[in-house]
């Protein structure tokens, strides 16, 4: 599972967030009718940001099968996929505690349980407070302490690191907040061989470096969102050349590191040659918005969401390369 969500994931329907912010809703009560307790139910689940818990499992999984050289045990993967939600949950829901004042600011983000008085501010900081000490305590028993550790330190960091140091006060938020999101495939392989190696701190600069393109694709779009709720985000305080040139250094960096793993974990052909598929279509997708920007494009006309779109299927496919490689590998004998 992914133990700690990236930096700002996930784009939200934009529209009915408009929509939503008129209509704020109070708090549903759990001991109501069954509507109620149903959207109590949902509202606690929205405060987990299930969609940036499902990016971190596309992580999360396949550096497991790494790890196990084939299919890991089916209770200790379990195990990590259901304490490594709960980590990413509480987590995603202090988060929403924190920034309750500017999630309110944001279209993408005024939807969210604690901005609309769905949940309560301290129902939210309790939720995030319990989910943060089940997990840690799920992953000592139940798995080992070395990923327990580092759990904990993705939780921590998301919250004190990339929340409360870095979000408002430097462009380079997502740059060094990233690292909360690199944090499960560390969690990972831990949990299957109480060590670390070599292998998956090539995975997490995979996406350490493959977060703060993504990422600034996502605030081109919501510029004036960030600028309004005072979050200097680099789309917010450089211009859009500027932005576009370190998205294609990074994209650079992120297909590069991609290919180490090929010698590091001693893959097959199979995964080196997906990983240039994908990365050469990433690249080019960089570079295109890069090209487009120097001969006058701006604004909607350079259409940063498709990369956006493009950056998640490309972690996804990546991280399923490394899922079937090592099966691969077995059934070649």
């Amino acid at each position: 599972m992914t133990l700690v969500n990236q930096p700002e994931h996930g784009a939200s329907d934009s529209s009915a967030a408009e929509s939503g912010n008129a209509t704020r809703s109070a708090a549903p009560q759990p001991g109501g009718n069954a509507a109620g307790l149903r959207a109590y139910v949902r509202a606690y689940v929205a405060l987990s940001k299930p969609r940036v818990i499902e990016l971190l499992l596309i992580t999360t999984i396949p550096v497991m099968f790494v790890a196990a050289a084939g299919v890991p045990p089916l209770w200790t993967a379990v195990a990590t996929l259901v304490f490594g939600t709960m980590s990413a949950a509480s987590a995603n829901a202090i988060n929403c505690y924190l920034d309750r004042d500017i999630d309110q600011e944001m279209r993408r983000t005024r939807r969210r349980p604690v901005a609309m008085d769905q949940v309560t501010p301290r129902g939210a900081m309790t939720y995030g407070l319990v989910l943060a000490a089940g997990s840690t305590a799920g992953f000592a028993v139940f798995v080992n302490w070395l990923s327990a550790g580092l759990s904990l330190f993705a939780i921590l960091f998301y919250i004190f690191g990339y929340t409360m140091l870095l979000k408002r006060r430097t462009a380079q938020n997502v740059v060094w907040g990233g690292i909360a999101g690199c944090m499960p495939v560390l969690i990972g392989w831990s949990a299957i061989t109480d060590r670390l190696d070599w292998a998956p701190f090539v995975l997490f600069l995979v996406v350490f470096f493959w977060t703060p393109p993504h990422t600034w694709a996502l605030a081109m779009r919501y510029r004036e969102d960030y600028a309004a709720a005072k979050v200097p985000m680099l789309p917010v305080v450089a211009g859009e050349r500027r932005v576009l040139l370190e998205c294609v250094l990074y994209s650079w960096a992120t297909v590069a590191v991609s290919m180490a793993l090929w010698p590091v974990a001693g893959t097959t052909l199979f995964y080196p040659v997906v990983a240039l598929i994908l990365g050469g279509m990433l690249l080019v997708q960089a570079h295109r918005l890069l090209i487009q920007v120097r001969a006058g494009a701006t604004g909607p006309r350079l259409r940063t969401m498709g990369f956006f779109h493009l950056s998640n299927a490309y972690l996804a496919l990546l991280f399923a390369a490394v899922t079937i490689d090592p099966l691969l590998a077995n059934a070649l004998g």
